[in-house]
């Protein structure tokens, strides 16, 4: 062994063949002290002979050689976990992030927990490279059909093909927004997955919100085919204002896109010491599938439901993202009649 087991083992070496020479002349010095000073100390057949000095050191000698034995194989034990966890380590500086190290013996339970702490750390790493990796990959394809479009359009109008006429110059308005809608969906779930989402924070009557909002979609959600139903209470939670607006807007415009017409339904009560706030649609509800992962970023439905389809597939990762930056939860879970029930728990009601 290299490095740290050869320190170890030279240290306990050490000690072990220190502490059989003190034990030795500390013996032999005591035991001439006290001859020196006894009284019957011309009486040499009473005293250690010189025969019995040498069966003490070969004891200590024979004791010696048992500690270094003992010491070894304890260091051997010792030094196996803390090996493979320092060339680990030097692995995963190099970028194999797949490198683990290996427990050992597992009575030795603080080297033991150590590796499985090092060994869960890597496998975050690992996981968190690999989902960097695949997040890059679907930004970048995300991105690539909306430039696309700009792109083509706008060579075809330098080429003439097309006239930049109103309609032409409103659908590369709309392709930019959709770019712009795209950009500031990934700051927000970016923002919030880091810890760095701003929120400005006040006492606020969430029933007055809701009811102001939903003037505002009622017209909009008429025109095709919804009837919007309110049941609220009275409450005041510590939010803010603008980012649950942000979230209500995100679940009632997914069940516009992709629910059966019928009643959208919001409600807010307050259940057990928490603001419950719930968006019901009437289906078909999330694909079963994916309900289990409809907030992770990039998540569609293979076929029409709940879930925006043909978006950017960010609505549902940036509703959770701002619910968990208020402290909060979200969860879906199908209604009784197949329609999908989004719910929000939010913090304690103001008093």
């Amino acid at each position: 062994m290299k490095g740290l087991s050869r320190q170890i083992l030279l240290a306990m070496a050490s000690v072990t063949v220190a502490a059989g020479l003190l034990v030795f002349f500390g013996t032999y010095l005591a035991f001439s002290i006290l001859f020196y000073f006894s009284p019957w100390a011309e009486d040499t057949d009473n005293w250690v002979t010189g025969f019995d000095l040498i069966t003490l050191l070969v004891l200590i000698f024979v004791a010696l050689i048992v500690a270094a034995v003992a010491s070894i194989r304890l260091a051997g034990r010792i030094l196996q976990p803390l090996e493979s966890l320092a060339l680990s380590a030097r692995r995963i500086k190099d970028g194999d992030l797949s490198a683990r190290a290996m427990p050992g013996d597992h009575s030795l339970g603080e080297t033991a927990l150590l590796v499985e702490d090092f060994n869960a750390m890597a496998q975050r790493l690992q996981d968190m490279a690999a989902d960097m990796t695949l997040w890059n990959a679907t930004i970048a394809h995300e991105l690539r059909t909306p430039l696309t479009i700009l792109k083509g359009r706008l060579q075809g109008m330098i080429d003439g093909v097309f006239k930049p006429d109103e309609e032409s110059l409103h659908a590369l308005v709309l392709q930019v927004d959709s770019l712009a809608r795209l950009v500031e969906d990934l700051r927000t779930v970016t923002l919030a997955d880091s810890g760095h989402l701003d929120l400005h924070l006040q006492p606020v009557r969430l029933k007055d919100e809701i009811q102001r909002m939903a003037g505002v979609l009622e017209p909009e959600l008429k025109a095709d085919g919804f009837a919007l139903k309110l049941s609220l209470d009275d409450v005041v939670v510590t939010v803010d204002a603008m980012r649950i607006r942000q979230v209500l807007l995100a679940l009632v415009t997914n069940a516009r896109r992709y629910a059966v017409r019928g009643t959208v339904e919001i409600s807010l009560r307050v259940e057990n010491n928490r603001a419950l706030l719930r968006v019901t649609d009437e289906g078909p509800g999330l694909d079963a599938d994916i309900a289990s992962s409809a907030f992770e970023p990039f998540r569609r439905g293979s076929h029409s439901g709940s879930l925006e389809k043909g978006g950017n597939g960010l609505g549902l990762s940036v509703v959770r993202a701002i619910v968990e930056a208020h402290g909060g939860k979200i969860h879906y879970a199908p209604s009784d009649t197949g329609g999908a029930i989004f719910e929000i728990v939010l913090g304690k009601p103001a008093s």
